[in-house]
């Protein structure tokens, strides 16, 4: 079939459609149909010529009507069904020029493709941001959006920026969402906005579009970005607007479309995966009762089955962020990708929890984060020799608020910037090594030190020390402790 996009209204709207396999062609109810299947533009343009006196002029694949010395013009995709309309009327919905769409691939956002156009009466952009989710994922984007209807897809390497720009300073802030989640999809959310909202200056675009659903947190994460980068764009949530209701409603509209599917209805797990993490979500583990399945993990082996020796790695760390393995300088990307395969052979990074979503409900997820498992680590642990108490009290309770607001979308808020810079400039001095230990599941540290490091051994000795003397603890302990002293005589009357 053919899809028709119409940029000016001259005359009445006509549909074109139904080109079918019969041989044959007529103009019935103000419809052009070829019963037979068309295999030129040539051969439409003559055919359509001869149709109440219409000129159609057809150049490659361009078809233009002309009409009242006013024009429709077209794009025909073989064997792709559209109906013309007209452009002061736009799609069913309204009126776009261009929409950049983040693309994967996968059965939702292959459907929206179509949909936009019908919708909208649109080109579609696709984009795709390769933030390390394997070479796997990205084979055949490029035929599998065209097949969509999609007029280009953009690829961008985005893995160092996002361990860069996104992953580090979360690490260096000590980020972990309600005591477990090292936010690995929150993450790179921005970082995929981010690089949609320069296509769409690229290449002209006046809307953007992502495939999240109503129910989830990524819908906020990415439309927050939008705001905070481009006020201007548009966007088009599509699980927020079509009579979609699930996984089979989009097989069966991708069908109708003639859109090629990459799933079936039996798929299982709902995954996203990055160089960060594999998160799971759906089947069984949407009864938080259930355990996972053991063939279910992907970046990580089963801890019962991992190495019976452990094994020591080396972490190297500079004002709070890391820059070797083993004492190998690595650029981020790399030195991610290094733990992740050190730390998924010893089953490191697995959990399983119970989270609250931005929008109020609560989900199961389980999440693979190996290498991200052993950084956290190694920089909690450096930082208990270069912070004091209270710099490590103030840190970590600002930690909770960097995470929330990481996890709610608003990397872009100045409330998180500012918060950044201090978490950048109270550890300049978190510089240093840390080992740990990696044996079945479990991570522990063996070593650390510092050049910074406060850690006195002369003072902390229970050898007596010159700067330390014992007796002044008794003065300390009477000052420190008078508050509760002074209570006490109160209520006993003293």
């Amino acid at each position: 079939m053919a899809q028709l996009k119409a940029v000016s209204p001259p005359c009445s709207s006509i549909n074109l459609a139904h080109l079918g396999p019969k041989t044959g062609s007529w103009l019935y109810n103000n419809k052009v149909s070829w019963p037979r299947k068309v295999h030129s533009l040539q051969q439409f343009g003559s055919s359509a010529s001869e149709l109440h006196g219409h000129a159609f002029v057809s150049n490659n694949r361009n078809v233009t009507q002309v009409c009242d010395k006013k024009v429709i013009q077209a794009v025909l995709s073989s064997d792709k069904e559209v109906e013309v309309s007209s452009a002061k009327n736009g799609g069913l919905r309204g009126k776009l020029n261009k929409v950049v769409l983040a693309y994967s691939g996968g059965l939702d956002t292959s459907v929206i493709v179509p949909w936009l156009r019908e919708n909208y009466g649109c080109e579609v952009v696709c984009f795709t941001a390769d933030v390390g989710q394997g070479i796997g994922e990205l084979e055949g984007l490029e035929e599998k959006a065209k097949a969509s209807g999609a007029c280009q897809l953009v690829v961008k390497d985005l893995k160092e920026e996002f361990v860069r720009d996104y992953i580090f300073p979360c690490l260096r802030a000590g980020a972990i969402y309600e005591r477990k989640y090292l936010l690995g999809t929150s993450m790179a959310r921005p970082v995929i906005a981010k690089a949609m909202v320069d296509v769409a200056k690229e290449v002209g675009a006046d809307a953007v579009s992502h495939g999240c659903t109503g129910k989830g947190n990524d819908q906020v994460r990415f439309e927050l970005t939008f705001f905070a980068l481009n006020p201007e764009l548009n966007v088009v949530a599509p699980w927020r607007e079509w009579d979609i209701q699930g996984r089979e409603d989009a097989i069966e509209y991708a069908k109708k479309h003639n859109v090629p599917v990459p799933v079936t209805k039996k798929s299982i797990y709902s995954r996203d995966r990055n160089l960060w993490h594999l998160s799971h979500e759906g089947d069984i583990l949407e009864d938080p009762a259930n355990e996972p399945k053991k063939d279910m993990y992907m970046m990580s082996v089963d801890p019962e089955d991992a190495p019976d020796k452990p094994e020591l790695v080396e972490i190297g760390i500079v004002k709070g962020l890391p820059v070797s393995v083993n004492g190998k300088q690595l650029p981020p990307a790399s030195l991610l990708a290094q733990l992740n395969e050190i730390g998924g052979k010893h089953g490191i990074g697995r959990i399983d929890m119970v989270e609250n979503r931005l929008v109020g409900m609560k989900s199961r997820g389980v999440y693979e984060t190996p290498g991200g498992t052993i950084l956290f680590a190694a920089a909690r642990e450096l930082e208990s020799l270069t912070l004091d108490r209270e710099t490590i009290q103030i840190k970590d309770s600002l930690a909770l608020k960097y995470a929330e607001l990481v996890y709610a979308g608003r990397w872009f808020d100045p409330l998180r910037e500012s918060m950044d810079a201090f978490m950048e400039k109270i550890t300049e001095t978190t510089t240093g090594s840390v080992t740990l230990k990696l044996y079945k599941g479990s991570v522990s540290v063996t070593g650390r030190k510092s050049p910074n490091s406060l850690y006195r051994q002369d003072i902390s000795s229970f050898e007596s020390g010159q700067i330390y003397d014992q007796a002044d603890a008794a003065g300390f302990i009477k000052l420190y402790g008078l508050p509760m002293r002074v209570k006490a005589m109160l209520e006993k009357g003293i």
